[in-house]
């Protein structure tokens, strides 16, 4: 194996040969040699291989694998001098292999080695995206978990902070084919990650493309199957997937597919609704979802239906009053347990649908239901007061930490 004196030696010979460097192959070879040295040896390599890599195209497949062995070396600062070096193998045919096994020493635990490997993707992403996309997706579809996941955060976070001559709309296209590869099985986490990565694309943020967003989710919120709200991953991927939705609803993308199936198969289901989640109101988390979802509801095919499932279990949370509260008698003494936010998302949805079915509650057949339901909301109105009262009660006299409690 060469010394240092002759890994200097061969790097002059090949230096001087300027235009007939390509010529002097032994020279190389030494060089290439170098990494079964020691630690100056092969420091030494890590820098050397690279310079005159692009001459011997008959040796690059021993120059990558001798940088990679480099890679993988115990000593960290060779490792972090061949991490470093590494863009400059890639070229041509050579720029996806690179990119795979950068993609690969994302697992580094070594902070300042994980930035290099980092800087050394982007580099190499602004001379061929297509190429590095390429290495980045094999290692997300094939690689280990670590790796993956760390290719799924490598792209989340600086895909944006590409520039738009190398995010051109053939590279947005390929991001969005491979995508749709990884989605067929994705953790809740990565889902929501890829969609981080595809609402931030340009050719996604028009009308077709957030369109194209939304049915992306609903594939992956598996809204053709009957909704068991005993499942909790069941009932979690459909939370995590509407949230995902939500963002990209508007006057010209309609929520209606997802506000139908809310209705048909969620509300009925309310109060067995079981979540991994600790802590959470599933219950206030699914209305408040609905809420925001009915202001861009399109035309619904059972709408009629599905405002009397919206209704019934509106009425549910708005009790009527007690006889002797009916008749006036202790009206004031009475303490309703009112569920606010329940009531407040489901009368907003109940009005965002009602508005496309105006005669709902006013037409003639309906004038008990109508009747019902100015009872309940008079009730829950003096309910309202009685809590207002409390609360004023309650925040008498407090100021300053005390209020922050």
């Amino acid at each position: 194996m060469p010394t240092v004196e002759e890994l200097y030696r061969n790097y002059g010979i090949l230096a001087d040969a300027t235009e007939q460097v390509g010529q002097h192959k032994d020279a190389y070879q030494v060089i290439l040699d170098g990494v079964k040295g020691g630690t100056k040896e092969k420091r030494l390599a890590a820098q050397f291989i690279p310079k005159f890599f692009k001459h011997f195209p008959e040796l690059a497949d021993s120059a990558i694998n001798a940088q990679l062995d480099l890679c993988e070396d115990e000593d960290v600062s060779i490792r972090r001098q061949a991490i470093k070096e590494l863009p400059q193998f890639a070229t041509g045919e050579n720029l996806p292999r690179v990119a795979d096994i950068l993609t690969q020493l994302l697992q580094t635990d070594d902070s300042a080695e994980f930035n290099l490997v980092n800087n050394a993707l982007l580099s190499i992403f602004k001379m061929d995206a297509k190429g590095t996309l390429g290495g980045l997706f094999s290692q997300i579809l094939q690689g280990e978990d670590i790796v993956r996941e760390r290719a799924i955060k490598f792209l989340s976070t600086k895909l944006k902070t590409l520039p738009d001559e190398v995010l051109t709309k053939e590279v947005e296209e390929l991001i969005l084919t491979e995508s749709k590869k990884v989605l067929e099985d994705v953790t809740g986490e990565e889902f929501v990650l890829f969609m981080k990565i595809l609402s931030g694309l340009k050719s996604l943020q028009t009308v077709s493309g957030r369109q194209q967003l939304v049915e992306l989710v609903a594939e992956q919120a598996d809204l053709e199957q009957t909704f068991n709200p005993s499942d909790p991953d069941c009932v979690d991927r459909l939370l995590q997937c509407t949230r995902q939705a939500v963002p990209l609803f508007s006057k010209n993308v309609h929520s209606t597919r997802f506000v139908t199936y809310f209705c048909e198969q969620v509300l009925p289901n309310l109060s067995s609704l079981t979540t991994p989640v600790e802590g959470l109101d599933i219950q206030l988390e699914v209305l408040k979802l609905l809420a925001e979802m009915s202001s861009f509801c399109g035309d619904m095919e059972k709408l009629e239906t599905n405002l009397r499932k919206l209704f019934d279990k509106l009425l549910e949370y708005m009790p009527l009053p007690p006889e002797e509260a009916e008749n006036g008698e202790n009206a004031g003494n009475e303490e309703p347990k009112l569920q606010f936010s329940y009531v407040e998302c489901l009368l907003y949805s109940f009005h965002q649908l009602g508005r496309k079915l105006p005669d709902f509650l006013t037409a003639k057949l309906n004038a008990e239901k109508l009747k019902d339901f100015k009872i309940r909301l008079q009730y829950f109105a003096r309910g309202l007061q009685v809590y207002i009262r409390q609360l004023r009660l309650a925040l008498q006299g407090k100021t300053g930490e005390a209020l922050k409690t």
